[in-house]
């Protein structure tokens, strides 16, 4: 079988990963680490780059890279993959989750102590041999002892949704307190990644204020651990095993240290150049004009007021926070002021929600007057089918029973001045050679069928595509549901090239979900670009199973427009006669 995008581009990053513990040099490190991000985002299959022999035609891959892909394929083996795989104990790379201990540290520790697994430094450390090398000392010891206990305890990342939890309860605590003139929460989370590492929040203070905020922040009832204070940044650990970071700029240093500190790093790279090429220099602290010898000088700063003027400055429009990736958000800023981007405000209708006629917690009444009390104008039922027993799957007699309903439930509203409707849906199995799980007669009878896969995750991949081929192309099929299936930081997905399913599934217009469950949101929002040239219609859909279960749908939303979805390829985007629209073009 040929590689996949994503095998390449993992294997590029565990080459990265592997420089950093060998002390390689960090441009080298960062040229590896690039080159993944470029493949794993790129629209098309980096096979035909390999046979063509057009690897350096991607931006980003240089000629040493393409020789090792090359080798892979005509050998199995990445070369330099293997070299850096002798230098580096398998074991080693495990220590980079370790906070507070650095590459630079680790490999440290590895060539004095001979040591590689994390079992053999806990020992190292409670020996005392970390705390005897030089430039270590006890209390990095103890620190990095306290870092492996809590990465025991907990998952190095959390999903967004809790990563929104702490970050809230954090920032709500701060925004009002004397001396914040301004706050944001940053990192990865302002860019409205599928899973956060630590939680950054920025605040502009003037220093008289500095040590009273830090003091309220390590204080507060969520922290049970502070990992370090100084003087602008200090850092807790909470209950969930999550570290935060606060730092505290001079409001003039604001907006340029909140854009360093939302990244991504590829979108500040990109930044630092422009700035360059245009006679400045750009960092955490501002904007300076370049002396003649082509160095910062900080003696010059250029004016600024906000992360748009500092756009401005190097010629691009303001880029949304979820679009910093480097994944081509500067051709499009480059030339438009703004972007279509879909809002909450956007979404009309709910679709994909369960009621207690299979495995959901309330009657289809229940949910649909959730949906009319948050402004909703449709939902989209869709009741599990037979296939999927274990969670109340129905019957065909079930259906028409259901159809029953809400029919009267329609015709109640109607009578009642209500501008609302329920569609009758179904989330059909696919089955596995791609068909669905009633016959026709039965579909036909539906307003829209959602097809997912529940059970056979991990058929190979031939098969798998060849399975979800078929449900796209069923002419029921109005929307693919939460296509490889996988739940964040507990299962991968099936193993699918969404890039051809994505372009199959706009051939035949056929919508495939962003499934908004903060557990799933899949469709992965890497395959926005590739959605965005084929024009490929989603539907931000909250997969609900409770009246709260609704409001997921602000996360499909962020993943939405960081996937490059307007509201105009937003299915429940659109009002109840253009989505029965939708649903009757088959």
């Amino acid at each position: 079988m040929p590689y996949t995008n994503n095998q390449i581009a993992d294997l590029l990053r565990e080459v990265s990963q592997l420089m950093q513990l060998a002390g390689e040099n960090r441009f080298k490190v960062i040229a590896f680490d690039k080159a993944a991000q470029t493949i794993e985002g790129l629209q098309e299959n980096i096979d035909d780059h390999i046979q063509n022999k057009t690897l350096t035609d991607i931006k980003g891959v240089g000629k040493s890279i393409a020789e090792d892909i090359y080798a892979l394929e005509e050998t199995g083996e990445m070369p330099v993959l293997e070299a850096f795989k002798e230098k580096v104990p398998e074991g080693l790379i495990e220590w980079l989750n370790i906070s507070g201990l650095g590459p630079k540290n680790a490999y440290k520790i590895h060539k004095e102590l001979g040591i590689s697994t994390i079992g053999e430094l806990k020992e190292k450390i409670e020996d005392g041999s970390v705390a005897g090398l030089s430039g270590l000392g006890q209390k990095s010891a103890d620190k990095i002892m306290k870092s492996i206990e809590w990465m025991e305890k907990f998952d190095e990342r959390c999903r967004l949704d809790q990563a929104q939890e702490i970050a809230t309860a954090i920032y709500e605590s701060l925004k009002g307190l004397e001396g914040v003139q301004k706050i944001e929460v940053a990192g990865s989370y302002r860019r409205a990644l599928e899973t956060i590492g630590d939680v950054d929040i920025l605040i502009a203070a003037e220093e008289k204020h500095i040590e009273g905020l830090f003091d309220v922040f390590v204080n507060h009832e969520r922290v049970t651990d502070i990992l370090g204070r100084g003087d602008t940044k200090s850092s807790v650990r909470t209950k969930e095993g999550r570290q935060v970071d606060l730092r505290i700029v001079s409001p003039k240093e604001f907006s340029a240290a909140l854009m360093y500190f939302t990244g991504s790093k590829e979108h500040n790279i990109v930044l630092r150049q422009r700035a360059r090429d245009r006679g400045m220099s750009l960092n955490e602290y501002g904007l300076f004009k370049l002396n003649d010898e082509g160095d910062t000088d900080f003696d010059q700063p250029i004016e600024f007021s906000s992360e748009t003027d500092i756009y401005e400055k190097l010629d691009l429009h303001f880029v949304p926070p979820e679009l910093r990736e480097d994944r081509g958000e500067f051709e499009i800023y480059e030339e438009q002021k703004k972007f279509d981007l879909v809002t909450d405000e956007d979404i009309r209708g709910v679709i994909h929600a369960h009621s207690t006629w299979s495995d959901g917690k309330y009657s289809i009444r229940e949910m649909a007057e959730a949906c009319m009390e948050r402004g909703y104008e449709y939902l989209g039922l869709t009741d599990h089918s037979k296939t999927a027993a274990y969670a109340g799957g129905l019957s065909v007699d079930e259906i028409k029973q259901q159809w029953e309903e809400i029919d009267q439930l329609n015709e109640e509203f109607k009578e009642a001045g209500k501008d609302f409707v329920i569609f009758k849906g179904i989330e059909s199995d696919i089955l596995a050679d791609g068909s669905l799980d009633y016959e026709d007669e039965i579909l036909e009878g539906f307003d829209f069928v959602i097809a997912s896969v529940h059970q056979s995750l991990n058929m190979p991949r031939e098969q798998m595509m060849e399975r979800m081929s078929n449900a796209i192309k069923n002419p029921y099929t109005r929307i693919l549901g939460h296509p490889t299936g996988r739940l964040l930081l507990k299962r991968n997905g099936s193993d699918l090239d969404l890039n051809e399913l994505v372009a199959l599934a706009a051939e035949h217009n056929t919508a495939i979900e962003i499934n908004a469950n903060p557990h799933r949101l899949d469709i992965d929002w890497r395959f926005g670009n590739k959605a965005r040239e084929v024009g490929m219609m989603t539907s931000v859909n909250p997969d609900a199973h409770t009246i709260e279960g609704i409001d997921d749908i602000p996360f499909g939303v962020r993943i939405a427009r960081k996937g490059k979805y307007g509201k105009d390829r937003v299915l429940n985007a659109k009002s109840a006669d253009e989505v029965k629209a939708f649903f009757d073009a088959r």
